[in-house]
């Protein structure tokens, strides 16, 4: 019921983007992409998006406040899902394809799982 409302939400405000600050600009597109994707996997955190007055400049901006010259891609979305649910978190996994270009019916090797959660803790 809410994702639709979040991703509409989501998409104006990127296009009516407001933060000056361009550290926040450089990562509004790629925040909005995930979040959209966060709320059509969860319908309680679309609900946050959509009922919450906060905007994607001010989740960007807070996103970037502080930072230096770098932030990892899976910080910056940790704090934007902080951002709008504030006990909310995200997991990261991935995963190596020893043969990434060979159709999967023709593979034979093996995939090995890494989480990126195993290496923050």
């Amino acid at each position: 019921m809410f994702k639709e409302q979040a991703i509409e939400k989501l998409n104006k405000e990127l296009k009516e983007f407001k933060s000056t600050d361009n550290k926040a600009k450089a990562v509004k597109t790629a925040v909005a992409d995930t979040l959209k994707n966060f709320c059509e996997q969860d319908d309680e955190f679309a609900q946050a998006v959509v009922q919450n007055d906060k905007t994607l400049s001010d989740c960007c901006t807070n996103i970037m406040k502080g930072v230096g010259n770098c932030i990892s891609d899976l910080d910056t979305y940790k704090k934007a899902v902080k951002f709008y649910f504030s006990t909310a978190d995200i997991k990261f996994k991935m995963e190596i394809d020893l043969c990434g270009n060979i159709d999967s019916a023709e593979k034979s090797g093996k995939i090995i799982n890494l989480s990126l959660n195993d290496l923050f803790d």
